[in-house]
């Protein structure tokens, strides 16, 4: 065989071995990649349509009698913190982590997180930094009058509880522990913006309540109003602390407002569920 003969079957077969491997890695079917669905429904509390992204156990459809707890997320839209709170619960509920219960989470998707999350405020900055701002009542009655008994109604449920917070949704988690306990059992706090309304909130008398609870406050390096304030919230529940309570409170100085809420929420499952699991 000449030289250019052999080149020429060098080539051939190259250019087959190309063809062979593109046919090897053809696309064969795509289909849509779901961790949950998505629901839109309406709440006559609140007049208008309210969207949630709900996460279900990997064994939800197939054991049809098993029920499971609830974990809502505020700020629980899908380019907010639903998926990686979720995976955090996926991986926490392997059997051989062990970490956090099969759960079902519920992020509830915003619509103006400011006027959901605030309560009525006397200083005038926020007012105008915040013009919607004041209507966190209407909001924590939605999730007790129309977004618990609808999770109730349409999914498998128990009866415990958890809610997670991070910055104005921590404000809102605090004033729901301090003025309705009974709406959860678990508690996540991640830097609680407590200085709306010149820490107005930690100046109340937290409700009493009957059954036990579990309440994880955490703050990361951020300034010395976040992180004072979240470390008086917990001295004031510790202050307030009976024999149904458990207080946890974590410093995250590697942490910032940015990135406190994955480590926190990682590190309560941790001890919030320690005993369950």
């Amino acid at each position: 065989m000449t030289l250019k003969k052999s080149i020429s079957f060098v080539i051939t077969l190259l250019l087959a071995v190309q063809v062979f491997a593109q046919e090897k890695s053809k696309t064969l079917s795509t289909e849509p990649l779901n961790i949950g669905e998505s629901v839109t429904f309406y709440s006559s509390t609140l007049n208008e349509n309210r969207h949630i992204n709900v996460y279900l156990p990997q064994r939800y459809k197939i054991d049809s009698l098993k029920t499971y707890p609830v974990i809502y997320l505020l700020d629980g839209s899908i380019d907010e913190d639903f998926i990686h709170i979720a995976g955090i619960v996926q991986f926490g509920s392997f059997s051989w982590i062990n970490m956090v219960p099969e759960s079902i989470v519920v992020g509830i998707t915003n619509i103006d997180r400011k006027r959901d999350f605030t309560y009525p405020t006397t200083i005038d900055q926020d007012k105008k930094d915040f013009p919607t701002s004041g209507k966190s009542d209407d909001f924590i009655n939605f999730i007790e009058k129309d977004l618990q008994p609808f999770i109730h109604t349409n999914y498998r449920t128990e009866d415990t509880k958890t809610i997670i917070g991070q910055s104005l949704g921590g404000l809102l988690a605090t004033e729901v522990l301090f003025k309705k306990p009974e709406l959860f059992d678990n508690y996540i706090i991640v830097s609680p913006s407590l200085w709306w309304d010149d820490q107005s909130l930690l100046k109340l008398q937290p409700k009493t309540y009957s059954t036990e609870k579990k309440v994880y406050v955490a703050v990361g390096k951020e300034g010395e109003i976040m992180e004072r304030d979240a470390k008086s919230l917990y001295t004031t529940l510790k202050a307030n602390t009976k024999d149904n309570t458990k207080v946890y409170f974590q410093f995250l100085e590697e942490q910032d407002h940015g990135d406190a809420l994955h480590l926190a929420v990682y590190s309560a499952f941790e001890v919030l569920f320690e005993s369950e699991n």
